[in-house]
């Protein structure tokens, strides 16, 4: 069994505007309880901002604490849930790709450093100012007014908060790496080409090749832009699905390691603790017994 993706219409009334939902958190975790509370991934971009309530966020296998002031950003396909110590408030927001380039005629959501490729940061934490939460109200009026242009006021709302956001969090990021020429296209190209291939493919030399480039000046750029290099991103990438298979599917060791394109168990077992510091086995352990007592 797949981790469920969950889209935008299981949100929002028919009625509302096509491919965007906003919604005051508590509201939105009290319908959709049973949801979210569960792992699961998403085919839209996501934020949250809260203003109450304490709890943990895993995303990707990675747990973040909630408080008052932080705001988390997802990407489509990123697994994650939820776990509240203390009833939450705040807002959430989702749009489609396609609903934020159809009415933004110059900007791409990749200018915003929360969702560059790689060196992207799912949560910040803001020091709790009104005019934040009144940016989040006012994109969750105009979501439920019927006035004319509601989808283009929509988008300019939400440019505010990612724009009001981004200036933030741009503190503690180093957004000159990726001002040199052609280095931040490289990324998102290597990016979405990992995302493609990297079941078959785990050497850099098809990336550049792809990407009509030489392997040199490709893990030139990841190295400078990332401090790693091009091979530790495609094993990110392949250890990361292998941890979603391990604990979402139901699929036994050997098949994961086959469906991620390793001829045998034990050359995945070994790739697997030589990126992790643990044999798949020894993860899955892990995994269920933390999962059992958190």
């Amino acid at each position: 069994m797949k981790t469920p993706v969950l889209n935008i219409d299981q949100f929002k009334p028919a009625e509302l505007a096509d491919e965007v939902y906003v919604n005051r958190f508590s509201d939105h975790f009290l319908k959709n309880k049973n949801l979210i509370s569960k792992p699961h991934s998403h085919d839209f971009y996501l934020c949250v901002f809260f203003t109450e309530g304490n709890g943990i966020h895993e995303i990707d296998f990675n747990t973040y604490n909630i408080n008052p002031g932080s705001v988390f950003f997802l990407k489509p396909g990123q697994t994650h849930f939820w776990k509240f110590d203390k009833k939450p408030q705040g807002y959430i927001f989702f749009h489609s790709k396609a609903f934020y380039e159809m009415y933004s005629l110059v900007h791409q959501l990749e200018i915003f450093p929360f969702y560059y490729p790689y060196h992207n940061v799912p949560q910040v934490h803001i020091d709790f100012k009104n005019e934040v939460q009144a940016l989040f109200e006012n994109v969750l009026d105009e979501y439920i007014s019927t006035r004319i242009l509601r989808e283009l006021k929509l988008l300019n709302g939400i440019n505010d908060i990612y724009i009001q956001i981004t200036r933030m969090f741009t503190s503690t990021i180093d957004l000159t790496k990726y001002s040199k020429s052609g280095y931040y296209k490289i990324l998102e190209q290597l990016e979405q080409a990992i995302n493609t291939y990297f079941e078959q493919e785990k050497l850099p030399r098809f990336y550049a090749d792809l990407l009509h480039i030489t392997p040199r000046h490709l893990n030139r750029v990841v190295h400078e832009t990332l401090d790693k290099t091009t091979t530790q991103l495609i094993a990110d990438r392949v250890i990361l699905e292998a941890r979603r298979l391990i604990v979402h599917s139901k699929r036994s060791l050997s098949e994961i390691a086959e469906c991620l394109g390793f001829s045998d168990y034990a050359y995945f077992s070994r790739y697997f603790k030589s990126n992790t510091g643990l044999s798949p086995l020894a993860f899955q352990k892990r995994y269920k017994h933390i999962s059992k007592h958190s």
